[in-house]
């Protein structure tokens, strides 16, 4: 009987396991791969030493880091046994490298936001007088705030956790109990590691609604106002177009579709970037949300790997999308390339010569 218990809790682990790596081992590869490249493309390139690259840079940085961690992000969803210290370090985290990476985020997008805004002012701003300290200040606070569950704010007392653990009493593999009353029922001291014992309710409601809604709403702000500007200033090209036009030639109307087509590409691209990286996040985040509310300790395990691997993993792919569509970033790559493309043609050429 206790083997068929051991069988019939392992399997769904292991087709749980099965699930997240092949979700997340393709992703994470891609991510930290074309981070490398666009690290090395920076490196590699002094003229973009400069301090919105720099910025860039640590967004970089904290992405690789997200793209590292993207693999055990979706354990977090799900019971295991573990001690309550491991439990807090794979919780904390990588919730740590996400509240990193989102700070990045918003602050390379204000970056570039003020840059557009005020371009005569841009080297003066404080940002770029006080780089260090805002860097410290885009990882500083996602760690203290991270960091708390550990310093006592966490839900390890709290009322019974049924359904969390698969050990029965004797500390083998069986049906769910209380975890609350048999925290050390597993073998080894292990207790039921869950989200819940460690996060408690009001800091998943202030890291959602407090943290990460108006970092989103910034972004999309900030992202939305330039388009605006954009559109204003290809307006004022257009009026000066027409007035060229009115003393000869008659080619106004050609520039000006030119200029209306190549706005309506980066509205789409911009409008299809954002939804494709943040939409299956945001769903994510408020099926977390309900799925909290709902007072239940086991859910759909499928559903949730599912929604938290593309989740993040989309997120993800935002600076990614910004560092490949700048050509500085990738020239150092693309050359190194064109050199072993060439250098292989020419070793080609030189075997077919001999025979």
């Amino acid at each position: 009987m206790d083997d068929l218990a051991n069988d019939s809790a392992v399997r769904p682990l292991l087709s749980e396991a099965r699930l997240i790596y092949a979700i997340t081992v393709p992703l994470s590869t891609a991510i930290i791969l074309a981070n490398l490249v666009i690290i090395l493309g920076i490196s590699c390139n002094r003229q973009l030493y400069n301090t919105p690259n720099y910025f860039f840079l640590s967004l970089l940085v904290a992405d690789l880091c997200t793209g590292v961690a993207l693999p055990f992000i979706p354990w977090m969803g799900l019971n295991r046994s573990l001690s309550f210290s491991s439990c807090l370090l794979v919780h904390i985290f990588p919730n740590f490298l996400f509240l990193a990476f989102l700070f990045n985020l918003v602050i390379v997008h204000y970056e570039r936001y003020m840059c557009i805004m005020s371009p005569l002012h841009y080297s003066s701003f404080w940002v770029h007088r006080h780089f260090p300290l805002v860097l410290l200040a885009v990882w500083v606070p996602p760690l203290l705030y991270a960091s708390l569950p550990a310093f006592g704010w966490n839900n390890r007392a709290g009322p019974g956790w049924n359904g969390c653990c698969s050990f029965n009493d004797t500390g083998t593999l069986g049906a769910p109990v209380n975890c609350s009353t048999v925290v050390v029922a597993a073998p080894g001291g292990s207790e039921c590691c869950s989200y819940r014992r460690v996060f408690p309710n009001a800091f998943i409601y202030l890291e959602v609604y407090g943290l990460l809604a108006p970092a989103i709403l910034s972004i999309a702000g900030m992202t939305g106002r330039v388009l605006w500007i954009t559109r204003g200033q290809m307006k004022d090209i257009c009026r000066l177009h027409r007035s060229v036009a009115t003393r000869g030639g008659g080619q106004a109307s050609e520039r000006e579709q030119r200029l209306n087509l190549r706005y309506t590409r980066c509205v789409a691209a911009v409008s299809l970037t954002f939804l494709a990286c943040w939409v299956p996040y945001i769903i994510y985040i408020h099926v977390s949300v309900v799925f909290l509310l709902s007072k239940e300790t086991r859910g759909n395990s499928t559903t949730h790997i599912v929604l938290s691997c593309t989740g993040i993993g989309s997120m993800a792919v935002m600076p990614l999308v910004l560092g490949l569509a700048n050509r500085q970033y990738t020239d150092p790559v693309r050359k190194l390339l064109h050199k072993l493309r060439d250098r292989w043609r020419r070793r080609q050429d030189s075997e077919d010569m001999a025979l």
